[in-house]
Formats: C-alpha cells, sequence, structure tokens
C-alpha cells in the first residue's frame, strides 16, 4: 500500500474518530443539566473547527502542490 493510500485512509479514521466525539460531548451537553442555551456556544465552536478538521484533510492528501 503506497503511503498517500495510508494518509488518505487514517484521515477519513480520523475525521470521524474526531467528529463523532466532539458531537457526542456537544449532545451530552446539550441534553444534561446544560440545557440547550447553555451548551449552544460548544455547539457553535465544533460546527466551526469540524470543517478545518475537514479542510486540512483535503489540503494534505488531495490538493497539488
Amino acid at each position: 500500500m503506497s503511503q498517500d493510500t495510508i494518509k488518505k485512509i487514517s484521515g477519513v479514521i480520523g475525521i470521524f474518530l474526531v467528529a463523532g466525539f466532539v458531537l457526542g460531548l456537544a449532545e451530552s451537553i446539550s441534553s444534561g443539566a446544560a440545557g440547550f442555551w447553555g451548551g449552544f456556544p460548544f455547539w457553535v465552536i465544533c460546527l466551526t473547527v469540524l470543517p478545518l478538521i475537514i479542510y486540512d484533510f483535503w489540503d494534505t492528501c488531495y490538493r497539488k502542490k
């Protein structure tokens, strides 16, 4: 298997693990004692950071340099 293929596979796995953890944490905060409005700032942060993670993956694996 080539180095590029390994980068792509591990990047996709990493994105899914980080997204699952962060979104699960955000859901847990919102459904717990904090309520929706208490967890809303964390949701905003999550939905801002996740596209940055995906962009970095694209920049690393697919963008022609």
